[in-house]
């Protein structure tokens, strides 16, 4: 795992306050998200912190979530989400692998 990053892409997340589970397609050092999202965020935990960009399972919905508000699921059965087979190539393991050349979500 990187030192920087609790948690890595492609890996099984649950949000701690909303129980939705999902898995990571990217991450962002610091909250890159503008200051008016940032503000109408319900939660809005600490912008210096790792955050991450969240395949929601069962719904078509992405999060933007920060590291303190997620931890590990360890359920390890797949994410069902119209992106998720975009995105990842193959899942083992709980874990899944990023397709070579995607960045998410700059992918078109």
């Amino acid at each position: 795992m990187s030192k920087l990053y609790a948690f890595e892409i492609g890996q099984l997340v649950q949000h701690r306050r909303y129980g939705y589970r999902g898995v990571v397609a990217s991450r962002d050092p610091e909250c890159r998200a503008s200051k008016s999202w940032y503000q109408n965020n319900q939660s809005q935990p600490e912008r210096a912190q790792p955050w991450y960009h969240v395949l929601v399972h069962g719904s078509d919905h992405t999060t933007y979530a920060a590291e303190t508000s997620l931890e590990e699921e360890l359920g390890g059965e797949q994410v069902v989400h119209p992106l998720a087979k975009l995105i990842f190539e193959s899942f083992h393991g709980g874990q899944y692998t990023i397709r070579e050349g995607i960045r998410f979500p700059d992918f078109p």
